[in-house]
């Protein structure tokens, strides 16, 4: 290798690691603030993700269950609870997929732009994902406009997601 050569290959080397220094950094940062899970509807005192109910349970069952508290799983600082091992499995393997939609967070009221807690009692699977709503009057109105709404709290989702405390 000539000379001249080794100076370039040099001096690319050091540009790449120079821009590695400096931009590294900032990617991994918004890497991990993308990685972070969405705010999800817990008790306060208990810490229970869904008032305790199992989110797999509206998948399986076609209801409502309240899960066990010697079946629970810790999931970014949220617990989750469930009726049985497979259940707890399940969600365990696929979490986004058994997840209310939006942290169970009311998605007439997102669309809206506010952040109404849903109540684990009114609730739809559209899309294949569960949604909770905050009453009956919400989710007679999400399945009358089921595309509109969803489009709108998707839109207004981000912005409405900070404005809840974690």
């Amino acid at each position: 290798m000539t000379a001249a050569r080794q100076q370039r290959k040099s001096l690319q080397g050091f540009i790449l690691a120079l821009v590695i220094g400096v931009f590294g950094p900032i990617f991994l940062a918004g890497a991990t603030l993308a990685a972070q899970s969405d705010p999800v509807v817990t008790d306060e005192h208990s810490g229970l993700a869904i008032s305790g109910f199992d989110p797999v349970a509206y998948f399986v069952d076609g209801k409502p269950r309240i899960g066990r508290s010697d079946l629970e799983l810790h999931l970014d600082g949220v617990v989750w609870r469930f009726l049985n091992e497979g259940n707890r499995a399940a969600f365990a393997d696929h979490p986004e997929v058994y997840m209310p939609r939006f942290g169970g967070y009311d998605a007439v009221a997102i669309a809206r732009g506010a952040s109404v807690p849903g109540h684990p009692l009114f609730w739809a699977i559209s899309g294949e994902r569960l949604y909770l709503f905050y009453d009956a009057k919400a989710r007679a109105a999400f399945l009358a406009g089921t595309a509109v709404i969803l489009e709108r709290a998707t839109r207004n989702w981000s912005k409405v997601a900070r404005t809840v405390a974690r």
